[in-house]
C-alpha cells in the first residue's frame, strides 16, 4: 500500500506497477481519492485500486490497511504523519518504509529521535521499519555503506552534494512539498565535525562546486537529516556535511517570503479564520507534481569522501545524474520527484523479497548496499564512480 499521491506517489506508483513479479497487488491512498484515481489512469491496466485516507488518523489508518491487507505500507505522505502511519501498522502488523523523517508540525525541527524510540516496538512485533529510502536521504546513505564496505578502511571526511540545474520556467516554486522545502531550507545549518554537531546560520557556508556534466554551482552547506544516522553508523567520521545548490533568484524569493512572514507556521486570525502561513502560501505556489512538463536540466546528487585504505588516503566520489526531461517521460514528474520514488521502490523491492528484513527500526545504511544498487541502476537511476580525483574541499 502506498500512502500519498503527490509527486513522489506518482512515481512509487509508476515503478511498483512495473513489477509485478514483486508487487502483486497495489493499493494507492490518500485525503483526495481523485490524485490516486487520476495516477491510476495513466498507469493503466487496473494494476492499481485507490482509496480515500486522512493519514493522521490511526483508526482509519488500521481499518483500511487490514480491509487491504498489504505486507508492506510505502509511506510518501507528509513527515508530520510518519508517526501515525507507524503506530497503524504496528497494530496492523504490516512492515513499514518512508523516504523522510518525521517532524512536527508546530516546529520547524526534524530529527531521526520520534522514530528511533519505536525500535523496541518492531522488534517485538515482529516487523521491519525502514526509514528514509528516498535519496538524499537514502541512497546517499548507501552510496556511503557501499563506500565503506569496498573502498575504504575508514571514512574520514564526507560530503553529501546536492545540485539541481534544472529550470521549471516559474518565477519561484519548490520541486516538493513548499511547506516541507521552505522550512528545511531557511533553519540554521548544522554539520559534524569533531565528534560535534557545528551549528551556522542559514546558508552562511557556501562555495562554488562543480557537477559532472553541469559545471560549477553555488553550493550552500544545510543541515539534512541523512547526517544524523551516518554519524551514528560510521563513527570514524571526523566531519560530515551535506551541501545544496540554490539559484540566487531562489534565494532572494525566499529570504522576501521570511521577512515578510509567510513562512510562518503558527496560526494567525484572518477575517476570523485561523491560517497558516506556509499552508496559505503552499496554495497559491505552483504545485509541485505540475513542474515536470516543462522542466529541462540536470540533477546531480552524490558522496564524495575521503578516507584511509590499505594506509594510504584515497579519495571517492560516487553520484547519479537524472534528467528531467526523462523521467518526465517515464511517470509525468520531474527528476527530484523521479529521484525520491525509484528508491522508495526499490527498498520496497528488497523488503519483499527478504533481502532486507529484520525486526525493528532501520535507516537504509544498515543493511547490504549492494543488490539495492544493482537493482536502481536497473531501474532508472544508474551510478558513477570516480576514484582518487579532486573532491575540491
Amino acid at each position: 500500500m502506498i500512502i500519498g499521491a503527490g509527486g513522489v506517489g506518482t512515481v512509487v506508483a509508476h515503478k511498483v506497477a512495473s513489477h509485478p513479479e514483486i508487487f502483486s497487488d497495489i493499493m494507492l491512498a490518500s485525503r483526495t481519492k481523485s490524485k490516486c484515481d487520476d495516477i491510476a489512469k495513466a498507469i493503466g491496466g487496473n494494476k492499481i485500486k485507490t482509496a480515500a485516507i486522512d493519514a493522521e488518523n490511526v483508526p482509519e489508518l488500521v481499518k483500511l490497511i487490514k480491509s487491504f491487507g498489504p505486507e508492506l505500507v510505502i509511506n510518501v505522505a507528509l513527515p508530520y504523519q510518519d508517526l501515525t502511519i507507524m503506530d497503524a501498522c504496528l497494530e496492523a502488523g504490516v512492515h513499514y518504509l518512508d523516504t523522510a523523517n518525521y517532524e512536527p508540525k508546530e516546529e520547524a525541527k526534524f530529527e531521526y529521535s520520534w522514530q528511533w524510540a519505536y525500535q523496541e516496538k518492531f522488534k517485538n512485533a515482529g516487523l521491519t521499519a525502514i526509514l528514509g529510502c528516498g535519496f538524499d536521504p537514502g541512497v546517499t546513505n548507501i552510496f556511503t555503506a557501499y563506500a565503506a564496505k569496498h573502498h575504504f578502511d575508514e571514512i574520514h571526511y564526507l560530503d553529501i552534494v546536492d545540485c539541481n540545474a534544472g529550470d521549471h520556467g516559474k518565477p519561484f516554486a519548490t520541486n516538493f512539498n513548499p511547506e516541507i522545502n521552505i522550512r528545511e531550507v531557511t533553519q540554521k545549518g548544522k554539520y559534524w565535525e569533531n565528534g560535534a554537531w557545528v551549528e551556522t546560520q542559514p546558508h552562511e557556508i557556501h562555495k562554488p562546486l562543480n557537477y559532472p556534466e553541469i559545471g560549477p554551482k553555488e553550493s550552500y552547506v544545510i543541515f539534512h537529516e541523512e547526517l544524523e544516522s551516518l554519524v551514528k553508523n560510521f563513527p570514524t567520521l571526523k566531519r560530515a556535511r551535506f551541501w545544496m545548490t540554490f539559484g540566487q533568484e531562489y534565494l532572494t524569493h525566499l529570504r522576501v517570503i521570511q521577512n515578510i512572514g509567510m513562512a510562518g507556521i503558527e496560526p494567525i486570525n484572518y477575517q476570523g479564520m485561523e491560517i497558516v502561513p506556509i499552508q496559505f502560501l503552499k496554495a497559491v505556489l505552483p504545485n509541485p507534481g505540475d513542474l515536470g512538463e516543462n522542466y529541462v536540466g540536470k540533477t546531480s546528487i552524490g558522496c564524495r569522501i575521503k578516507g584511509i585504505k590499505d594506509g594510504k588516503e584515497k579519495t571517492y566520489y560516487i553520484y547519479n545524474n537524472c534528467d528531467h526531461v526523462e523521467a518526465y517521460k517515464e511517470t509525468g514528474t520531474q527528476a527530484v520527484s523521479y529521484t525520491t520514488g525509484v528508491p522508495a521502490m526499490v527498498g520496497a523491492m528488497m523488503l519483499m523479497k527478504g533481502i532486507w528484513k529484520s525486526p525493528g527500526v532501520f535507516n537504509v545504511e544498515e543493511f547490504n548496499p549492494d543488490p539495492f544498487l544493482q537493482q536502481l541502476a536497473k531501474d532508472g537511476l544508474p551510478w558513477i564512480e570516480v576514484h582518487d580525483g579532486d573532491l575540491e574541499f
